[in-house]
């Protein structure tokens, strides 16, 4: 059972580490690709200063998807590193929708492209996955169910940065020499990340 306050949680279960991190191969990322986007990023990635223009970006994006979909949104959440104050990001808002049912698109993959989104990213084998961009790829939209590992993860990563600078400043040192060591590889660079993350959920209290 998850109890929520505000955007934080306040009482949940843990769910597991996950998996040791190893980057997703050409033929994996080409297979998550919806539409005609590419598969890889065209450009070297780049992690800016923390903005604190991020949360209100969040807000007006969470007032639209909430207004979309009304009662369908389970939950919806601000994760990701401009989630948390202080932290240098990638200029783009990750967002966590949860639904009853990702794998059932037409309940709200329709209703979100009402509103710019469009469908991008599709993982069935990755608790059922689905990513939406807006019109400007300023934003990512995740799309998990119910109680999913992955949606909480997420959570508790970013409430515990947001109260443990010194693991905020860790992270925040290891992404900027992942994104120059792999400038041209979304995969090899969210690895590059992987073990302090892993590191981090361990101190919260992942096992």
């Amino acid at each position: 059972m998850i109890l929520r306050y505000g955007s934080s949680v306040a009482s949940m279960r843990l769910p597991p580490l996950p998996s040791p991190p190893k980057p997703l191969t050409p033929e994996q990322m080409a297979r998550r690709v919806v539409g005609d986007r590419p598969a890889e990023v065209t450009s070297p990635i780049t992690v800016s200063p923390y903005d604190p223009e991020w949360p209100a970006m969040y807000a007006r994006e969470e007032a639209r998807i909430r207004s979309a979909l009304g009662a369908r949104v389970l939950a919806v959440d601000h994760v990701g590193s401009t989630a948390v104050p202080g932290l240098a990001a990638k200029d783009r808002i990750d967002i966590d929708l949860i639904v009853a049912d990702p794998a059932a698109e037409d309940a709200y993959v329709p209703a979100l492209a009402s509103t710019g989104y469009t469908l991008r990213t599709r993982e069935p084998h990755w608790y059922e996955h689905r990513c939406l961009w807006n019109a400007d790829h300023s934003v990512n939209l995740h799309v998990f169910g119910p109680d999913c590992d992955e949606y909480l993860r997420h959570v508790i990563f970013r409430d515990w940065l947001r109260t443990h600078p010194e693991d905020r400043d860790r992270y925040t040192t290891r992404k900027f020499e992942a994104a120059a060591e792999h400038p041209l590889s979304m995969a090899h660079y969210v690895a590059g990340k992987g073990q302090i993350v892993v590191e981090i959920l361990q101190r919260a209290g992942l096992r």
